[in-house]
């Protein structure tokens, strides 16, 4: 896929999936707003994303208007385990930048796997994105969200809920429509 079709393809997941079905309850504010960075990194190794990560927090800390950026590595750890312990290495690289409480990384994968559950349990898709990426967020302007924002302790338990209602079958097809669209030209729509 194209750089676009990739950008249309995660759009349309965070328009549909986390927007939609209100995952992340501060996701549209700043998504209408148009607020949010989407990036595809062309890493082909870890050593490579690690720069494109500190790139983007440096543009992050530089740009005070972008709020979020999601960046998306379609090239390096398609696999759930190394994607894993890469989180890792981005904590260590937010703790060697000093920038521990200032940005957080969230993770979303295609194969998202919480401890514990089952492969194909219909929860892991609050964490599963049409590709590999990274979530940097900006630690104050997210608790600020969650200062206004009743029983935010609640949100991962009503994800969960909601997705085993939806059920596996139903966020696949979902999480496939994504990339329909974006090859058809139709995300955002």
């Amino acid at each position: 896929m194209s750089e676009s079709q990739i950008v249309n393809a995660t759009r349309k997941w965070v328009e549909d999936v986390v927007v939609g079905y209100n995952l992340c309850p501060f996701a549209k504010r700043e998504l209408v707003r148009d607020r949010v960075r989407f990036v595809v990194s062309s890493a082909e190794t870890e050593d490579e994303l690690v720069q494109a990560v500190h790139e983007e927090l440096q543009r992050l800390n530089d740009e005070p208007e972008i709020e979020t950026t999601l960046l998306v590595h379609p090239q390096v750890l398609q696999d759930f385990s190394a994607y894993n312990e890469f989180l890792d290495v981005t904590d260590g690289l937010l703790a060697y930048l000093e920038l521990e409480g200032v940005f957080q990384i969230a993770s979303f994968h295609p194969d998202y796997q919480f401890a514990d559950t089952d492969p194909d349990a219909a929860e892991n898709y609050t964490n599963r994105s049409p590709y590999p990426m990274l979530h940097l967020l900006r630690e104050a302007s997210l608790e600020r969200a969650i200062e206004s924002y009743p029983d935010v302790e609640g949100i991962p338990q009503r994800n969960i809920e909601l997705m085993d209602e939806l059920g596996a079958d139903k966020m696949k097809a979902i999480l496939h429509s994504c990339f329909e669209a974006a090859n058809s030209g139709r995300a955002g729509e």
